[in-house]
């Protein structure tokens, strides 16, 4: 006999979307298989949620033995609160159809309170919902709650020996919060239960809910329609993009010539319309000018976990695992290539900082593509790693971003659909260089899989792991290269007659 209709997991679903939770109960077919990395994602939840119930030691688990019945679940947790239990974990609760498997339950005094245990950083709206959820469905239960809280990872612990659990997480109170989005709740479960019980798909369309708080399962489904290049390809500037679509416009071809456009946007479309080159020999030659040989074409790979590895880390941290540097002596000069990989064994930084102060020498300029991320990781390895800080700000004072002169549209070329990065720009600029033939293809990919390593949980061959993560990174700062070439030949020679060239007008 089924216990409930609705879950919290798929109560949120409907929340976000009602089709997503057509689609979720009568439409399995449609979902993508879930790939390692998702899976990752699902397992660290599992673990927190695990690792947090030291804060309160000494419950009583009531998970159910399979996901598909939790009616001994439901008649356990009443029966260890009638017997005193102090602390229930995954304490089962089911009113008005809906099932309820709370984090934490902990008695205090007369009354409970509720806790739910996140791997994020902190409260999010959607945890606000999720929790006026439980709270509906605890306390319509007949169990009396004197607080709801959202237990989070503290972002500013520091590991330093064991886990300290009472470091690492945060309790937030959001009784205050969630009274507002109860009074909605009972509303809400009545319209989804009505819509399943119908059996039809709900006619939706898309929209920015479709993303919001996270990307649905479904969405491959539903914007299968889309032409190719529409509207939603423009770059940047998501709100303006929904205000077309509802207005009819769907190919971004079909974007009105008058339509108020920001300057990359615009440049965009003239690519789209007209083919149209923009290449301002001025700006490539006074960016090429202040560079200073030799020169340095530098990337890190970074991984992150959500409890910290290594002593003085932190959750989340990007740790600098991996990096490629070409060096070049002149604009001319052949490259000579410098690389660091982390053993996978033990915290990289120092071994990296070491070798990276030795590669990157004391003179010419450290050439990185997004300046903001490169320097971003040197100052925290200067940070964490004190001793190296002052060789580490002299490296942080001699960067220099390739990404400008395609960023503020220097150079720019319809195959670049708008986009400025460098997956974007070399197959536009450099079509002969490209990732597909590599086993590793971007750095997402290469943070998953070393952070698998490190904790013992890669399947694979290790050593073609690492020759794979090299290979990556080594293609990064290469295309850095090729790319500069690009500019240089650009800045010193004439553009085609379809070029647009600013010094012309």
């Amino acid at each position: 006999m089924s216990t409930h209709i609705l879950s919290k997991s798929s109560y949120m679903q409907g929340r976000q979307c009602p089709k997503k939770l057509h689609f979720a109960k009568h439409r399995r077919d449609l979902l993508a298989p879930v790939d390692d990395q998702k899976q990752a994602l699902f397992d660290v939840g599992t673990d927190i949620g695990l690792l947090a119930q030291q804060l309160f030691p000494g419950g009583i688990d009531m998970r159910p033995e399979t996901p598909f019945d939790f009616a001994p679940s439901i008649e356990a947790t009443q029966k260890a609160i009638r017997n005193g239990a102090h602390v229930i974990y995954e304490a089962a609760f089911a009113h008005d159809d809906v099932l309820a498997a709370l984090d934490i339950l902990v008695r205090e005094g007369h009354g409970w309170k509720a806790y739910e245990v996140k791997s994020s950083g902190g409260v999010k709206p959607y945890h606000i919902a999720d929790a006026a959820l439980q709270a509906h469905v605890i306390e319509g239960s007949g169990l009396r709650l004197t607080d709801v809280g959202i237990i989070h990872v503290n972002t500013k612990y520091v590991r330093q020996g064991p886990i300290d659990v009472r470091q690492l997480f945060t309790i937030a109170s959001v009784r205050k919060e969630i009274i507002e989005e109860q009074r909605s709740v009972p509303d809400r479960i009545r319209a989804l239960k009505a819509m399943l019980a119908m059996g039809e798909e709900p006619q939706i369309a898309i929209g920015p809910h479709c993303t919001d708080p996270f990307e649905c399962d479904f969405m491959h489904h539903c914007w299968k329609d889309l032409p190719e290049l529409s509207v939603f390809d423009l770059n940047r500037g998501s709100k303006h993009k929904w205000e077309m679509y509802e207005r009819g416009i769907l190919k971004l071809q079909d974007i009105p010539l008058n339509e108020p456009l920001t300057a990359s946007q615009q440049r965009q479309m003239n690519g789209l319309r007209y083919g149209t080159n923009t290449i301002d020999r001025g700006c490539i030659a006074a960016f090429l000018v202040t560079l200073k040989y030799p020169l340095y074409h530098f990337d890190f790979e970074t991984f992150t976990t959500t409890v910290p590895l290594y002593d003085g880390s932190r959750p989340y941290q990007q740790v600098p695992f991996q990096y490629s540097v070409h060096i070049q002596e002149s604009p001319t000069a052949e490259p000579d290539h410098r690389e660091f990989l982390g053993d996978g064994t033990s915290d990289p930084r120092e071994a990296l900082v070491q070798q990276l102060i030795h590669d990157l020498g004391s003179e010419g300029d450290v050439l990185v593509y997004n300046i903001t991320f490169e320097r971003g990781k040197l100052n925290e390895l200067a940070r964490d790693l004190p001793h190296h800080r002052r060789a580490l700000e002299a490296i942080i004072a001699r960067l220099k971003d390739l990404m400008i002169p395609f960023q503020r549209g220097w150079y720019y070329v319809p195959a670049m659909n708008g986009r400025y990065s460098i997956k974007a720009v070399l197959p536009a600029l450099v079509p002969g260089l490209s990732y597909t033939s590599l086993n590793v293809q971007e750095g997402g990919t290469a943070s998953f899989l070393y952070s698998q390593l490190v904790q013992g949980l890669y399947k694979g061959d290790p050593q073609q792991l690492r020759e794979d993560l090299l290979a990556y990174c080594a293609l990064d700062t290469f295309a850095m290269v090729r790319l500069l070439e690009v500019l240089i030949k650009a800045a010193s020679t004439n553009n085609r007659p379809q070029d647009h060239d600013p010094e012309t007008e």
